[in-house]
């Protein structure tokens, strides 16, 4: 069976985009980079709603090979390998080794979690809020970086109401630390 596990960047103050269009968040250098590059390896899976999918769509580009650091072409190498599930009413289509659903999310994931296993990584706070709703998300990673965005984009939508227990944490590179959670019950 698959594990679920919303995984996001975010601000002390629980945020992880100051908008739409400015994250706010330092980028990761390459010790920090190298954690996300093995998490993505494990990965059997990636769920995306749309804004995240299209910020993650800057990794399919071939040229993320030619002149960036080792690191981050490993990354783009791991995020192109990764099969993607995006969920999305206004795409119209996705790039290479994705598919795009633009109906029911929730039945979309039981059957997955059903039919799957590993590690699955949900990303964008629309889609974890409806998921975790339905009581399908098994961990929540928050990497938590030592910046107050003082608003935006929160990690858990307003009105979610969830009970979690600790799993565990973990310093990383530049001062992020991972708290990890799984929900009660």
């Amino acid at each position: 069976m698959a594990r679920i596990v919303y995984s996001m960047l975010t601000s002390l103050d629980g945020y992880i985009a100051r908008s739409d269009e400015d994250i706010g968040l330092p980028v990761p250098e390459a010790e920090l980079h190298q954690h996300f590059n093995d998490m993505m390896r494990q990965a059997s899976g990636v769920l995306a709603g749309r804004r995240m999918y299209e910020t993650m769509r800057f990794w399919d580009s071939p040229e993320r090979e030619t002149g960036a650091a080792e690191v981050e072409r490993d990354f783009a190498r791991a995020w192109r390998e990764t099969p993607k599930i995006v969920f999305s009413t206004t795409l119209q289509q996705v790039g290479l080794n994705a598919r795009l659903v633009d109906g029911d999310a929730e039945n979309t994931v039981r059957s997955l979690k059903a039919r799957a296993g590993g590690l699955v990584i949900l990303g964008g706070a629309d889609l974890a809020a409806s998921l975790a709703r339905a009581g399908l998300i098994d961990e929540y990673r928050l990497y938590m970086h030592p910046v107050v965005l003082g608003g935006g984009k929160p990690y858990f939508q307003s009105g979610l109401s969830l009970a979690l227990k600790p799993l565990g944490t973990q310093s990383l590179a530049q001062g992020v630390t991972l708290l990890r959670y799984a929900p009660v019950g």
